[in-house]
C-alpha cells in the first residue's frame, strides 16, 4: 500500500530517533508481527511513563513504517508549537468532558486504515503496574471492527515519568523492552467489559514477561513496583495521591 508523505511526522520520527539514539537506548522488542501490515487497528498501551507514545511509535515504525494516531487531551493541543506538531501529524484532540467527537473521528480513522493509539489506563501509573481499564479502546475496537493490539513498554518510564526527576544523563544506556501481544478480536456485539477485562490481563501478562526479562536488577529501586522489591509506590498508594492532587487541582480552579 503505497503511502501519501507527511513531512511533519517524519521529521518527529527522526527527532525522536536522534534523541534516542544519543540516549543509547537498548531497544528489545518481542511480538512485532502481529503489529499489521495494513488495515486499521487499536493499539491500546501500557503507560508507566511520559515518552511511552514516541517509543511505541519507534518501534512500530522500525518494523513496518506505519503511523500512529494518538488519542492525546485537547490541553495540549492548545499550547502553540505543541499543538501546530500534533495537528501536522493527525494526532487526535479528546476534551474529557465531551469525548464523543473524539471518539467518532477516531472510529473514522480506524474505518479508514489507521492504527489508533490509546492508553486504556487514561494517565501514567505512578506504581508501574497496570491499572483498571476504561472501555474506550474496546469500544472503537468493536465499533470500528478492527482489532486491538496489546503493547506492554518497559523501562520507558526510567526516562522521564510521573512524580519523579530524571537527569538528562540518567538515561543514558537504558534498557526498554517493547512486548506487542497477539491480536484481540472484537465482534460488534461483544460485550465491552469481558474485552476490557481481557485486555487488562494481557497486558499484566506482557508486562510480566518484560519485567522477568529486564537485564537490570530493580531491587530496591525506585522504579521498580514494590511487590517486585522496588521502592515505588502501591497501587493504592498511587490512587491515593492522584485523588489528593485533582483535589488540589480542583480546589485552585475554583479559587
Amino acid at each position: 500500500m503505497t503511502r501519501r508523505r507527511e513531512p511533519i511526522y517524519t521529521a518527529a520520527i527522526a527527532a525522536g530517533r536522534t534523541l534516542f539514539g544519543l540516549w543509547r537506548i537498548k531497544r528489545t522488542v518481542t511480538g512485532a508481527e502481529n503489529l499489521p501490515s495494513s488495515g486499521g487497528a487499536v493499539i491500546a498501551m501500557t503507560h508507566f511513563g511520559y515518552l511511552d507514545f514516541a517509543l511505541v511509535e519507534w518501534a512500530t515504525w522500525l518494523h513496518n513504517r506505519r503511523r500512529i494516531r494518538f488519542m492525546a487531551k485537547k490541553s495540549v493541543f492548545d499550547k502553540p508549537a505543541v499543538g501546530w506538531l500534533m495537528r501536522g501529524m493527525r494526532h487526535i484532540p479528546v476534551d474529557m468532558k465531551a469525548g464523543a467527537d473524539a471518539y467518532r473521528a477516531a472510529v473514522d480513522a480506524l474505518r479508514a486504515g489507521e492504527l489508533i493509539g490509546v492508553f486504556p489506563e487514561a494517565g501514567v501509573s505512578a506504581s508501574f503496574s497496570v491499572r483498571a481499564l476504561k472501555s474506550g479502546a474496546a469500544r472503537l475496537a468493536a465499533e470500528a471492527g478492527v482489532p486491538i493490539i496489546p503493547v506492554s513498554i518497559w523501562g520507558g518510564h526510567r526516562l522521564m515519568t510521573k512524580n519523579r526527576r530524571i537527569g538528562f544523563t540518567e538515561r543514558f544506556g537504558i534498557p526498554v523492552s517493547f512486548a506487542f501481544g497477539p491480536a484481540i478480536r472484537v465482534d460488534p456485539g461483544a460485550d465491552v467489559r469481558e474485552t476490557t477485562s481481557r485486555l487488562r490481563d494481557e497486558l499484566q501478562e506482557l508486562t510480566d514477561a518484560c519485567q522477568r526479562a529486564y537485564p537490570v536488577d530493580g531491587t530496591g529501586q525506585w522504579w521498580q513496583p514494590r511487590d517486585l522489591g522496588g521502592t515505588a509506590p502501591t497501587p493504592e498508594e498511587a490512587a491515593a495521591a492522584d485523588v489528593e492532587r485533582a483535589r488540589r487541582r480542583d480546589a485552585s480552579a475554583d479559587g
